[in-house]
């Protein structure tokens, strides 16, 4: 009772935390921007891994095992992926203003929504592992794939966004007024100022408007951030998938077996593959950024049919993972 009782408690203060977070973001972009203000929204993001994290505890201590026993704790676990990568990124760029929040935020709230609000109340209980996860395995192989996917999530979403702007016939909206620079304010870090000191220059230019300037500035910018994000991704996955496979030959017998989730984690990992391969191919270098935006955008449907929509049929070795037990 007591730890059901606090995962209420830090279900909602960490749903509070990032709401607050998200309301910051929109202040300071469509209104004006406060450095105090910004400085609250990354520690806020702190606070919500901490608070997610706590919940997991929780139930972990509640329940005996590692809480990834049903759908229900996976979407949760993944709610903390989100926060981690942003403090992954945070870490590594200490003298740059880290904005991924401005996508890892929004899919937090988003993933910890459709989870405590989405899904049946008796999913939210905690249920007993059936034999095939009761292994060591467990933990690094689910948690590598959750991780991975939340940041696969993250740099598609970035590459979607590469994609609109990059197809925009339109760009008044990113050079019009203080209400409409949400992109470019999002992920110029700190580039503004100097961007402002070089527009004299840009004028005088005939190989390249002011406006289109700022257009290829925030496309590049998201082209880097999706890379970077990605290959972080790409990297948990690969670790999970191997993972995965030396906890199949202990507990069926064969390293692989090609049912649906197998089948589905490995095409995941070959769409991505083939992005960092299309991101740093040589070849016409002025649509490599478009091109592996575009699988990347193809990517993120890809792994949302891996995670969630193979539950839905319920077949393979992974039938456990179905809606009513683990999702990885």
């Amino acid at each position: 009772m007591i730890f059901t009782t606090l995962e209420h408690i830090l279900t909602h203060i960490s749903f509070s935390i990032i709401s607050i977070v998200i309301t910051i973001h929109l202040m300071n972009f469509l209104v004006y921007e406060i450095v105090e203000l910004r400085d609250s929204s990354e520690k806020g993001m702190i606070a919500a891994f901490f608070s997610i994290t706590g919940l997991l505890v929780s139930r972990w201590i509640s329940s005996g095992h590692f809480p990834l026993s049903n759908l229900y704790e996976s979407l949760i676990f993944l709610s903390c992926g989100f926060p981690i990568i942003y403090m992954i990124f945070k870490i590594g760029n200490q003298n740059h203003k880290n904005d991924l929040n401005i996508i890892t935020a929004p899919s937090t709230i988003f993933t910890q929504g459709f989870a405590t609000s989405g899904l049946l109340t008796k999913m939210h209980q905690s249920a007993i592992l059936v034999p095939a996860l009761q292994s060591q395995w467990l933990m690094m192989h689910v948690s590598m794939m959750l991780l991975s996917y939340a940041a696969l999530l993250c740099g598609s979403l970035l590459s979607v966004a590469l994609l609109v702007i990059t197809f925009r016939k339109n760009i008044d909206i990113f050079c019009k007024g203080k209400g409409n620079n949400f992109l470019i304010k999002s992920f110029f870090f700190g580039e503004i100022k100097y961007l402002n000191e070089k527009i004299s220059i840009l004028k005088n230019t005939s190989f390249l408007s002011f406006r289109n300037y700022y257009k290829y500035q925030l496309t590049q910018r998201l082209d880097y951030w999706s890379y970077r994000v990605i290959s972080l991704g790409f990297t948990f996955l690969t670790v999970g998938i191997l993972c995965g496979a030396v906890w199949a030959n202990e507990a069926w017998g064969s390293y692989w077996n090609w049912d649906p989730k197998e089948t589905w984690a490995f095409i995941t990992w070959a769409i991505f593959a083939i992005y960092l391969h299309t991101r740093t191919s040589r070849t016409n270098p002025s649509l490599q950024g478009t091109n592996s935006a575009l699988v990347a955008s193809i990517g993120f449907l890809i792994i949302w049919i891996c995670y969630f929509g193979i539950n839905l049929l319920g077949i393979g070795l992974h039938s456990y993972g179905s809606f009513t037990s683990t999702s990885t």
